[in-house]
């Protein structure tokens, strides 16, 4: 299942007790005020959740997949994402629940132990 932000606007109302416009306003504000610093190249660390680095890539020799010809891809920036312990241990404990409410012992293949996921060009 995919959270959109309509189902986040909704979440605080439902259990904040706000008017939805205030719940709407409350999530705008958040995510406003992420945008400004990534803009920023600033990073967000939510304790807890993880760490939203913003991170310069140079220019670098590539092909267009296309054709194979040889290209520059120009230099920018990307938004990565850093899962933290305490997270990393709770998606490790959900995973294992669900390997052994299985009753087989077989479970879904683990995400990489790398950390650390590129997220989006902004």
């Amino acid at each position: 299942m995919t959270l959109t932000k309509a189902d986040l606007v909704n979440r605080v109302y439902e259990r904040c007790g706000l008017a939805k416009k205030e719940a709407q306003e409350i999530v705008e504000l958040l995510f406003n005020e992420m945008k400004i610093l990534f803009k920023g190249g600033q990073s967000l660390k939510i304790s807890g959740f993880g760490t939203f680095n913003v991170k310069q890539k140079r220019s670098r020799r590539g092909r267009n997949p296309q054709t194979g010809d040889a290209m520059t891809i120009s230099e920018r920036r990307v938004l990565t994402f850093s899962v933290s312990q305490v997270l990393k241990e709770i998606l490790k404990e959900a995973e294992e629940a669900a390997a052994s409410s299985s009753g087989d012992g077989s479970s879904q293949s683990p995400p990489s132990e790398g950390g650390s996921v590129p997220h989006s060009n902004y």
